[in-house]
């Protein structure tokens, strides 16, 4: 039977090689896009340490996952994506979701915070506005792929130029 150092050290070197130690001894990830090799993470954590408005996390040829953080009374943004059908996590925080066939009718509304999810069908016009205290943490999957491989939006105003 293998001791739980072993075990811990092996996990961490073997299948998590984008995480390392910081000087307080915690683990911090290495976040970027790692795709479209095969990827391992705890993607609670990775959610909880992205700090930038969206960062692409793995993009493939059919599938995309980003991070993101939106800021206190902030949102996404009322966007649609013709194509893309999406999937959204909350790991952290309140949000309130809004969707509708146009941009002027979002008549779905639902209130969400940690471990809720919300599928967005291909063509809705949606948004998440933060209603909570703290940054609005998630992560959304994308199918297709929706933004540019390797993508890292610190605000959303980088998303509006």
């Amino acid at each position: 039977m293998r001791n739980n150092n072993y075990r811990n050290y092996y996990y961490n070197r073997a299948y998590c090689n984008n995480m390392y130690m910081n000087k307080n001894r915690a683990n911090i990830l290495y976040i970027k896009d790692f795709g479209p090799e095969p990827f391992v993470i705890n993607i609670s954590e990775a959610t909880d340490q992205n700090d930038n408005f969206r960062t692409t996390l793995w993009t493939g040829e059919h599938l995309q996952v980003t991070l993101m953080s939106i800021d206190v009374g902030d949102s996404v943004g009322l966007e649609q994506h013709p194509d893309t059908d999406q999937f959204i996590r909350v790991e952290e925080g309140m949000g309130l979701v809004q969707m509708g066939d146009s941009k002027e009718n979002l008549i779905f509304e639902k209130r969400v915070g940690e471990d809720f999810a919300v599928m967005i069908p291909a063509g809705k016009w949606h948004n998440i506005i933060n209603i909570g205290k703290e940054p609005l943490k998630l992560y959304s999957i994308y199918a297709p792929p929706h933004h540019p491989k390797g993508t890292v939006q610190k605000t959303k105003s980088d998303k509006e130029h």
